[in-house]
């Protein structure tokens, strides 16, 4: 006999028993008891669980009604974590339309935490290296690590410049 949580964590015939043991909704109050999800990120863990997409639909329309499930709450969480983890407003961007999140949610998102770019540039490459590097190839390795992190071409530009001066903490 499988409990519920085998059920929900379990191997390939798990996932059948899942669609009978647990609803689709209790599935993704579990995931969401972990971290915020975006609907799309959502329904396509619980597809992948064996859960049949009208009701993964009806399950998440109810947690969205009931403020369980929110893309714009989403949205706001996942920026200020990227910000935190060093990343630029590029890389950020394509990883939230990846997961389904609409372009004025990420506006918003934007919006509301305002960083100052070219600083978090500074800090991220401050961080990494210990000096602008005296040749052209270690310069263009550092210029490399922030445009990969997602920074636009100024505040490449800019952390080059202030990176290292004792105003950037």
């Amino acid at each position: 006999m499988t409990d519920r949580n085998d059920a929900f964590c379990g191997d390939a015939a798990s996932r059948e028993d899942v669609s009978r043991e647990v609803s689709p909704r209790d599935v993704a109050i579990r995931f969401l008891a972990r971290r915020e999800y975006s609907r799309v990120e959502l329904e396509t863990r619980m597809s992948a669980k064996g859960l049949e997409r009208e009701d993964i639909r009806q399950a998440l329309n109810e947690l969205v009604r009931e403020g369980l499930q929110s893309d714009a709450r989403f949205a706001e969480v996942f920026v200020r974590s990227r910000i935190a983890h060093g990343q630029g407003p590029v890389k950020i961007r394509v990883d939230m339309a990846r997961r389904g999140i609409d372009e004025s949610l990420i506006s918003s998102a934007f919006e509301s935490e305002a960083p100052d770019w070219g600083d978090l540039a500074s800090q991220a490459l401050a961080k990494r290296f210990d000096s602008p590097g005296v040749t052209p190839r270690e310069r263009a390795k550092r210029e490399r690590f922030l445009a990969g992190r997602g920074f636009e071409f100024e505040q490449v530009r800019h952390a080059m410049r202030h990176a290292w001066s004792s105003s950037i903490s």
